[in-house]
């Protein structure tokens, strides 16, 4: 099997790997607005890019995730598209649902977008339970910081990881040559960090509260090689925490679902 993506395998193929392997990635982000230099569907590219690496350490198959998230933040730029998080969990707890009928047993979501984490959380929950699937829920965007944000000036909308991330999978939609208005750095950094601390989440209306231009960060120093390097890091380190997680949850998985499956076998 050369590819992992679901949607470009014959039935035959996918009722044999999931056989072979019932595990399934879900990458998700987002249709929203980068700036002048990086597309709209930056956070589905990061998504999608890594989740295949994933796959091919894993051994999954990667789910067409759909691009579209939740991100009223971004709306007041063209370019943006967002769901409703009601919506949003249905299409996610949806698509799952149909593979845990196919024999999906293992679930990672891989996740590059921000305002995806609530209702991904509630959707995860939901698929564990009433599905019986063993989920893992992964921010790659977080993953990504962790481990270049201190070369790459931080995780910012539209900075150079997320340039990188794009120039893995198309280099040919980014344009660093059209980077001319970004917006303050250290201010936009300031008003990300309060919204990111574990104790206080702060709900902001609108995106020009952290950058007014709609982008901040320093994404001139992005190249190809770089972009190659960091995916395969990043997917490395993902592939390799997953899999200990994976098995123990396997080793002291004992909620609902498996209470249910219990239940049906001594009827």
């Amino acid at each position: 099997m050369s590819s992992r993506y679901f949607i470009e395998l014959t039935q035959p193929e996918i009722a044999a790997q999931l056989k072979k392997n019932p595990l399934v990635i879900l990458p998700q982000g987002s249709v929203e607005q980068h700036g002048p230099h990086l597309p709209t569907g930056t956070d589905i590219y990061a998504s999608d890019v890594i989740a295949h690496a994933v796959a091919e350490r894993m051994d999954g198959l990667v789910l067409p995730g759909g691009p579209l998230g939740v991100t009223p933040l971004h709306m007041p730029f063209e370019g943006t598209i967002t769901l409703s998080p009601d919506t949003y969990m249905r299409v996610v707890i949806e698509t799952c649902a149909s593979m845990a009928a196919h024999g999906a047993k293992y679930l990672l979501i891989l996740n590059w977008h921000e305002l995806n984490i609530p209702p991904l959380g509630v959707a995860a929950d939901t698929l564990h339970r009433e599905y019986g699937m063993t989920v893992l829920t992964v921010q790659a965007c977080f993953v990504a910081e962790d481990m270049f944000g201190r070369d790459c000036g931080g995780l910012t909308h539209g900075g150079e990881i997320e340039a990188l991330a794009v120039l893995a999978y198309r280099p040919d939609l980014v344009h660093l040559d059209r980077i001319d208005y970004s917006s303050d750095h250290a201010h936009g950094k300031k008003m990300d960090g309060l919204r990111r601390t574990r104790s206080y989440q702060p709900v902001l209306s609108d995106v020009r509260s952290i950058a007014p231009t709609g982008w901040y960060g320093s994404p001139q120093h992005a190249t190809v090689e770089k972009a190659q390097g960091m995916v395969v890091a990043v997917a490395g380190a993902i592939a390799t925490e997953s899999a200990q997680i994976f098995q123990q949850l396997d080793r002291i998985q004992g909620g609902v679902s498996e209470i249910k499956r219990l239940s049906r076998e001594t009827k």
